[in-house]
């Protein structure tokens, strides 16, 4: 008698159906890092129709209710169905469609499972998509959202009393509580991303390796630092990335976290706007969308404000997730 898996696998083999591999970006990060951002911008570059966007959160074992006398948070795997997360980044991966659970943020309470089927991207955000060796494989491309923690908090305490009913003092001493779990499961994900992004100001996002630019006075504006690990074919931006450009984006090579040289790919917020439309303009037209092509609007989009670093960021992942496709054609 065949083994059960095996026959299993045949009877999915002839199957009429065969699903097409998708190309899959996983997003991770802390709460309200960015990730929700950063993917309403890739949807829109790549267009709705042909984007499926997940978020991992929905795999929260308990309402928020349940969470208030729980000895964990949210961060903790204990506080996630992880192995079924697993299980669905495994059948998106391979073109198969999910039931996928819904928790609803703003009100802290699970709703109807949501039938899920995959485009020709996927893109997956959340807290804990990179913290197994599973649902690290099942990414094409990896991204770890890494904002200074005083930028990390105000923007979770915009976002959640606004959006979400907390006060204030709610969400810093729920950050509080969190940051143990934090450390132990949410930034180790940064080590296993293949582009580590931080938005933050000029000299955040030097990260202690110098800038040949100064901050300019009054309000710090948000800039981005890219490293661009070797685990991936990052695009060439020797077109880009010019003594021209220079004001609005430059590449050096830098010391990791773990002592390994990495590009880092620096894009200033502070450049006159013309400036950096034109190395957007460059990038989009090096993706092979023709001269002609109009960069899509959401494209930078920060609450309906545009930011030109987070716009250039969008656009190289979107140069990774179109390599890959034309890759597995």
């Amino acid at each position: 008698m065949p083994d059960k898996a095996m026959a299993i696998q045949r009877a999915a083999w002839a199957d009429d159906q065969v699903a097409l591999r998708p190309v899959m970006l996983s997003i991770a990060g802390d709460s309200a890092a960015g990730k929700t951002t950063l993917t309403k911008g890739l949807v829109e570059a790549l267009g709705k129709e042909n984007v499926t966007a997940v978020c991992v959160d929905d795999y929260h074992r308990y309402d928020r209710e349940e969470r208030r006398n729980l000895p964990f948070t949210p961060l903790n795997p204990k506080c996630n169905y992880i192995e079924i997360m697993e299980q669905h980044l495994q059948l998106l991966a391979n073109g198969q469609p999910i039931l996928k659970p819904k928790y609803d943020h703003s009100t802290g309470t699970f709703g109807r499972p949501e039938f899920v089927e995959p485009r020709r991207f996927v893109i997956i955000e959340g807290l804990l998509p990179l913290h197994t060796k599973l649902g690290e494989a099942c990414a094409d491309v990896s991204v770890y959202l890494d904002p200074p923690e005083p930028i990390r908090v105000a923007w979770k305490v915009a976002r959640d009393s606004s959006k979400r009913g907390y006060s204030r003092e709610q969400v810093l001493a729920e950050l509080e509580r969190r940051e143990t779990e934090s450390v132990e499961f949410i930034r180790p994900q940064r080590a296993k991303a293949d582009i580590v992004v931080r938005f933050g100001s000029l000299k955040q996002t030097a990260d202690g390796h110098g800038h040949d630019h100064d901050e300019p006075d009054g309000e710090p504006t948000l800039s981005a630092m890219l490293l661009l690990r070797p685990t991936v074919s990052h695009p060439d931006l020797s077109s880009v990335v010019t003594d021209e450009n220079r004001r609005a984006i430059h590449l050096k090579l830098i010391r990791d976290d773990d002592g390994k040289p990495v590009d880092a790919l620096h894009i200033h917020g502070h450049a006159p706007p013309a400036l950096t439309r034109q190395v957007e303009e460059a990038l989009w037209r090096g993706l092979g969308f023709g001269d002609d092509a109009v960069l899509p609007s959401g494209i930078g989009s920060i609450e309906g404000v545009r930011n030109e670093p987070l716009a250039v960021t969008q656009l190289i992942l979107v140069y990774h997730l179109l390599q890959l496709a034309a890759e597995r054609r």
